[in-house]
């Protein structure tokens, strides 16, 4: 099948019976990794931990503050999904 062609009701059912078993696997294990808390204490060692490597680097409070931000939004679900559309949608230009 091409890019344009569409599929057939079969590989549709195909499609959806492999995504109907696999989607809600992942959702759930994104909850956690969101939502839990050790994951949620890890995500704020790792967040510390990336802010005190920028100053011990030397970089102002300020700078290293943008850039944590920037690091945090990139880690978070939004951010993710952000960059997964973003980049599928630099693919297809």
């Amino acid at each position: 099948m091409t890019d344009k062609e569409m599929p057939d009701a079969e590989q549709l059912g195909q499609i959806f019976a492999v995504l109907s078993e696999h989607v809600p696997k992942l959702l759930d294990s994104v909850t956690k990794v969101l939502y839990g808390a050790q994951e949620g204490t890890k995500f704020g060692e790792s967040v510390a931990a990336f802010y005190k490597a920028l100053n011990d680097a030397g970089m102002s409070k300020d700078q290293a503050f943008e850039l944590t931000k920037e690091y945090m939004s990139n880690l978070s679900l939004g951010g993710m999904l952000k960059n997964i559309v973003g980049g599928a949608s630099k693919k297809d230009e």
